[in-house]
């Protein structure tokens, strides 16, 4: 579902290479480039070939795909795919915190970046992240925000000896309004996570496509965030299915 999204997107913005000759797609946690669904008995493309092989679908092919994974296994193996997918691939090995930095010194001036960021839970959604590719000029985001890892966890970091979402959200536990409720606090750890996002200079979309995992429950919400409103009202349209209630 989420892949279906980022391929509807970027058919949906073919024309942009009208006017940016250069297109880079950014991956800092691209995987080994395949995956497999549960109860499946296949595999299937991950997000950086289904958004290259898109592309080139669209007649739009990236100009530059970068990709990169803490295990250099998977990014080696992420980028032999692509490769042989014919895609003008640089990978980088290594936590995205870092890689992105690299990533950043390789995009050419003007160029117009789509950073999808799809980290396996919150813990590897570091702020930092989003604030370093955000120094682009032009740069969309579609962000895959951990739902559950959120709501299963999120009371129990309120513990000060714990930092598994400090990255994500810095300084998040001295927000919080005195006598927030449990069941209210996960909602407001995503609102307070927005205001961040909105802090950079962003419009976050209120299109938010939710990911399930067959049984009903969260798993994330597909984020898209950009500065101008064109895009987003291109996200709005192609992922215009219900929002429903953030935490219902």
């Amino acid at each position: 579902m989420k892949h279906t999204y980022l391929a509807k997107y970027i058919d949906a913005t073919r024309k942009a290479q009208v006017k940016f000759s250069q297109r880079v797609f950014i991956d800092p946690f691209c995987a080994p480039g395949r995956i497999q669904v549960k109860g499946e008995s296949f595999t299937r493309d991950g997000g950086a070939l289904v958004a290259w092989r898109q592309s080139v679908a669209s007649d739009c092919p990236f100009t530059s795909v970068l990709v990169g994974d803490l295990d250099a296994s998977r990014a080696q193996a992420c980028a032999a795919r692509l490769t042989a997918a014919g895609a003008p691939v640089i990978k980088f090995e290594g936590p995205a915190a870092s890689t992105t930095l690299q990533m950043i010194e390789q995009v050419p001036p003007r160029a117009l970046c789509l950073a999808y960021i799809d980290p396996y839970n919150l813990e590897y959604l570091s702020f930092s992240i989003i604030e370093e590719l955000a120094k682009l000029r032009f740069v969309d985001f579609a962000v895959h925000f951990s739902l559950m890892d959120l709501t299963r966890n999120v009371d129990m970091e309120l513990d000060p000896d714990r930092d598994r979402f400090a990255g994500a959200s810095p300084g998040w536990r001295e927000r919080v309004p005195p006598n927030t409720s449990k069941a209210r606090l996960p909602a407001w750890f995503f609102e307070d996570w927005m205001a961040l996002i909105s802090s950079l200079g962003f419009h976050v979309s209120q299109v938010m496509p939710l990911v399930e995992d067959g049984k009903g429950r969260a798993l994330y919400r597909l984020v898209f965030f950009s500065r101008h409103a064109f895009p987003d009202k291109i996200w709005g349209d192609i992922a215009k299915s219900p929002t429903r209630d953030l935490f219902a």
